[in-house]
């Protein structure tokens, strides 16, 4: 398995890259300062370093992707429920739902994805 760990200003950045890609590097910057209030070098700096990880890939001026938006999302999720809750799913769940209620519909899709995730 590959890993993306990716801290905060890059995950933002690869969010614009997947809206837009295939993208121009050109429209790119632009896309960045708009929605991440970046210069043209903070783009520049950023693309280089995850082309360089191989998660996207900047040919003839054109930036695709290389990296799968759930394999990167799966991790940065993992990661996030290791640090903040020592790897505790339930301890996650109890905080996130602290204060808010499912929908029937919600709570069933829960229940579905959990039953398709049980060992054994």
């Amino acid at each position: 398995m590959e890993h993306y760990h990716l801290c905060d200003s890059e995950y933002r950045f690869m969010q614009v890259v997947w809206a837009a890609a295939p993208v121009a590097s050109g429209r790119l910057v632009e896309l960045c300062r708009e929605q991440l209030g970046w210069k043209k070098s903070t783009t520049y700096t950023v693309l280089k370093k995850l082309c360089g990880r191989g998660l996207l890939q900047n040919e003839n001026s054109t930036v695709t992707v290389l990296a799968p938006r759930e394999a990167v999302t799966a991790e940065a999720a993992g990661a996030f429920v290791d640090r903040t809750f020592g790897g505790s799913l339930p301890g996650f769940l109890a905080a996130f739902m602290s204060g808010h209620r499912l929908s029937e519909q919600e709570a069933e899709e829960l229940k579905r994805l959990i039953d398709a995730h049980k060992e054994g």
